[in-house]
């Protein structure tokens, strides 16, 4: 079968066969884009005193979980089946410790100069992070939680700038 010309009015997964596809973003033009997301991992006070006095016995956790994070970001391509492959400026992982809601809150940011934006590898970072710590404090506290992955904000793209209302900016 002749393969059809994509176009840019024709964004979809599916092809004109209804079989997946990368969707073609050559006709776009590069903008800077960035995004933030945001999730948590709820745990016991004792299990997040012992991340915070560094006790845990796999090591460092939010160190590691920091470096989990990035590495993700850059190979989201490899597990998220459509996700363009994207050359990434950065990304950063911050984290915060709540005792008053006894967990670890994770945000993750990311920013390229391309065709498509960074949300869904913000998003990966955010996730990894949670189940890294998840993984690593597994044996002093296997009632944990991750909970509340989401998009903070994203700029850039046709699409422009979208920011969630009601979240409050990290001192960093």
């Amino acid at each position: 079968m002749p393969e059809k010309k994509i176009t840019e009015t024709r964004r979809t997964f599916f092809n004109a066969h209804g079989l997946a596809r990368l969707v073609d973003v050559s006709a776009k033009q590069p903008t800077m884009r960035m995004a933030i997301a945001r999730g948590w991992v709820q745990m016991t006070e004792t299990t997040l005193r012992l991340i915070e006095n560094k006790e845990i016995k796999k090591g460092d956790v939010l160190a590691v979980a920091q470096v989990a994070a990035i590495m993700a970001a850059k190979r989201t391509s490899e597990i998220i089946p459509m996700c363009h492959q994207l050359l990434l400026s950065g990304v950063e992982i911050s984290f915060r410790l709540d005792y008053e809601k006894s967990r670890v809150e994770i945000e993750a940011g990311a920013r390229t100069s391309g065709q498509t934006g960074v949300e869904i590898e913000a998003l990966t970072a955010v996730a990894i992070a949670g189940l890294t710590i998840y993984d690593m404090c597994k044996s002093a506290d296997r009632s944990m939680i991750i909970g509340d992955v989401r998009l903070i904000m994203k700029s850039g793209g046709k699409s422009g700038m979208f920011a969630r209302v009601g979240e409050e900016e990290w001192e960093k």
